[in-house]
Parts: C-alpha cells; structure tokens; sequence
C-alpha cells in the first residue's frame, strides 16, 4: 500500500507539474491587442500573404475575404491552387473577378519527394514580391488589425519569425474538449512562452500565421528542408530557431479565428494522418506517450473507484487538477465550460488516435492527405521533431 501511495503522489506531482507550467508560461505569453498597429508615418514592408488551397471550396472564400479586409497598406495576396478536384479553382475566379490584384498560381503536378502544402508554400514564397511572406492557411479568419500588429511588433523588436496562437470557433462539446487537450499537450511539449530566448531551444510555429522575413526563408532554403514533414508549420519554426534567427509566439484569440475541426471524426481522422511523425515515426516513442497518458488521466478514475483511503483521495486530487487544467484551457480559449466533463473522455480518444495512427501508417507504409498517397520510407527522411 505505501508503494501504491507513492506512485500516486507522483502522478499526482507530474499533473500539478504540468498544470502550474502551463499557467506560468501562458501568463509569459505577449497578447496581440497590446501591441499597437503600425502607424501609417512609418514605411510599411511589403509583405505577401500566401495562402495554400487543395479542395476548399467550403473555407476559401470567407478567409480570402477577411484578408482582403486587413487594413495594412502595402500588401500582396497569393492563393496557390493546389491541384484542387473540387470548384476551389471556380471560386477563386469569381474573387479575382472581384478584386483584380488577387494573385492565383494554379499547380496541377506534385514533384517527387514533396508533400503537396509544402511545394505549395514553398512555389508560393518563390513567386512573392514582398519583404515579409505570411503563411496562412484557406480557413483562417483575419481581424482587420491582425496584419498591422503583427508587422508593427516584428519591426520593434526586430523579429525574423512571428506565429500567432488562434482562437478555435468551433461548436460541439466534446471537440472543443478536444482541442483544449491538444492545446494543452502541445503547449507543454514546445512551450511558445520560451521561443523569444536565444539561449532556449524551443520554438514554435503555427500554421494559420507564420510571418517570415523573406531574406530568412530564402537564406534557410525554404521549405526544402522539411519538403516530406506532415507537421510543415513546427518544423519550418525549428529550421527557423536553430539557424539563429530570433523568433517570437504570441496569442492572437480576438485576431485570429479558425474552425479547427467540423466534427469530431474529422479531427481524429486528421490527427491521425501525422500524429506518427510527431512521434519522429518511432514506435518507442509512440508507446512511451500512449502509457504517459494512461497513468496520467486514465489511471487515477480507475484507482478513486477501486480503492480506499489514502491512495483514493490522492488519485482523486488528480482527477481535480485535470478538471481544473480543463476549466483553465476552456477560459483562456473561450469555449464553453460545458466541455468540462468530457475532458475525463478525451485520453481514450487520444490513445485510440496514436494506436491507430501508428497502425495505419504502418500498414498503409505511409500516409493519404488530400487524396495523395506519401511513403512512409520518404516521410522518414525529414528532420526529426523531437
């Protein structure tokens, strides 16, 4: 019993740990409506917004029209139809039709050995005019500042790298439990709060707003290197941070607004298709964090309903802190408290998720994303994550 008890003080600890890390750095984190709009006295670099698009008829126009709001002045937008099979390509017609400096580069081949967002990005960013590239993705929803903010802080504190950390607006309990715990996971994991330290080695980079000095991405080759990465907007922050360029992450909820996911089984079946590679495509690895999040979230109900005394109190206290960290991410990330219960829900989802990832990768030997087929012996060549 006293070993029992203390394997549970120490899950115990590792909960309290992560909670208290987390809160601790997000209060580190810069918050975009505090920084002032670049001022219309100063010049304003040129910055060429690049927005990749394969199959979006439902999104592309909602996100081409809150950029075309922005109100930064000197500004390019460049939408890369990516071999869209869908009407994405009749819609982006209709827009240009409307605003004639709407840019559009059709691709209708993939060259070998590159995933299709990342050949996107990368043609994209080598047809750009502008001194600054932002890299968006076809379903983000701008606030008509968020550009003039960004630019205003990369000139003040001279930054070569800025992501902003969205507001996620879509509806459903349990997916926004969901996001909350991804959120969660991924904020522990890469801590954003530590990216703007030299001496650290985190870094960060967030696919709906990754804002570039184009000298930079040119001088670090693009995204060649990570041309067969799944997770392309990490990985391009890591290329980023370790060749010494300085970089910042900060929030953006009221900027920045997205529907993450539409349903639930959307959001596993998306997270399936790289969770492996978050992973570094290591069976290790996958399994370590499969039994993490076992003992961790899964374990402690378990043990409040089949033991007494000490050892129950102390796992319930762990069931608590996972409600609190839960109640926490629904305040900062405005979804609904409601999702509270099914935070004790979303480990099963997570581990399914990993376990099945894994084995379809496996089994398929690679991944399909957006009805293209990549081999798993080539999505190992990229960088590790981790």
């Amino acid at each position: 019993m006293i070993i029992l008890n203390i394997l549970a003080l120490l899950v115990l600890f590792c909960n309290v740990y992560a909670f208290v890390d987390i809160v601790l750095g997000m209060r580190k984190l810069r918050t975009l409506g505090n920084i002032k709009p670049h001022g219309s006295a100063s010049p304003s670099p040129m910055v060429s917004v690049i927005v990749p698009a394969c199959n979006e008829e439902d999104t592309i126009e909602p996100a081409l029209r809150s950029l075309l709001t922005l109100d930064y002045d000197n500004i390019e937008i460049l939408v890369v139809n990516d071999r869209s099979t869908d009407s994405t390509g009749e819609v982006l017609q209709h827009m240009q039709s409307e605003y004639p400096k709407l840019q559009i580069l059709t691709i209708s081949t993939l060259p070998d050995g590159w995933l299709g967002k990342n050949n996107a990005l990368h043609q994209g960013a080598l047809q750009a005019k502008g001194d600054y590239l932002l890299l968006t993705d076809a379903d983000i929803l701008f606030a008509q500042s968020t550009l003039s903010r960004a630019v205003s802080l990369m000139l003040s504190e001279k930054l070569d790298h800025l992501s902003l950390i969205f507001k996620n607006i879509a509806r459903g309990a349990l997916l926004n439990a969901m996001m909350v715990d991804a959120g969660g996971g991924l904020f522990f994991l890469f801590k954003p709060w530590k990216v703007s330290d030299p001496e650290s080695k985190h870094f960060m980079g967030v696919g709906a707003f990754n804002l570039i000095k184009k000298t930079v991405y040119m001088e670090i080759g693009g995204h060649k290197a990570i041309k067969m990465h799944p997770i392309d907007d990490i990985m391009l922050g890591k290329v980023i941070k370790q060749s010494g360029f300085k970089q910042e992450c900060v929030t953006a909820y009221d900027f920045l607004q997205v529907h993450w996911y539409d349903s639930t089984r959307k959001m596993i079946q998306g997270l399936m298709k790289n969770i492996f590679a978050l992973y570094d495509f290591r069976i290790t690895y996958a399994t370590i964090a499969v039994c993490v999040i076992f003992v961790l979230t899964i374990l402690p109900l378990w043990v409040v309903f089949l033991t007494t005394g000490t050892t129950r109190v102390i796992c319930a206290l762990c069931v608590g802190i996972r409600l609190i960290s839960a109640a926490y991410g629904a305040r900062v990330t405005g979804t609904i408290y409601k999702t509270l219960p099914f935070s004790l829900v979303t480990p099963y989802i997570n581990i399914y998720i990993i376990v099945t990832g894994v084995v379809k990768t496996l089994a398929g030997k690679g991944i399909e994303w957006r009805g293209t087929h990549y081999p798993l012996d080539k999505l190992k060549e990229s960088p590790p994550i981790l």
